[in-house]
């Protein structure tokens, strides 16, 4: 573990909107609390990081090969029309990207998530059968690139 994912905390905003899923070799990989869309955000764990640029090279290539190995598994479990990889931070400064399955029979389709409907939290059950349907994922052999 080197310094920065020591010193790594987790902004309050996203501790309070989302629940932890699992771990990629860099990221965290968290679920927002609004049953509305699966919606998920990836947090690399380094402190002080608000942009994919501050990120060091390799850092930058993990990132991007956790989202699309996120993205594409996420296509495939909930059976997605579309998705959303976006990295925005206007509201959260910390580097996080968001990763959301979209349907056309979702309730936003096809605007933005932000906003459009109240959020509607997961039941427990559901938490759990989202987390066993990513458990093949995120124990699987997403390494970290090698330096």
């Amino acid at each position: 573990m080197d310094e920065l994912e020591l010193e790594f905390k987790l902004d309050p905003q996203l501790a309070k909107d989302t629940v932890h899923m699992g771990d990629f070799p860099l990221s965290q990989v968290r679920l927002m609390n609004d049953a509305n869309y699966p919606w998920f955000v990836l947090v690399p764990r380094r402190s002080g990081v608000t942009e994919i640029y501050h990120l060091g090279e390799k850092d930058r290539h993990q990132l991007m090969r956790e989202a699309a190995a996120l993205a594409e598994n996420l296509a495939d479990i909930f059976a997605a029309r579309k998705m959303n990889v976006a990295n925005l931070g206007n509201m959260v400064s910390q580097l996080h990207v968001h990763v959301i399955v979209r349907k056309e029979s979702d309730a936003a389709w096809p605007g933005p998530v932000w906003g459009s409907v109240p959020a509607k939290p997961y039941a427990s059950d559901e938490l759990e059968i989202i987390r066993a349907r990513l458990d093949t994922l995120l124990e699987g052999e997403l390494e970290f690139i090698p330096s």
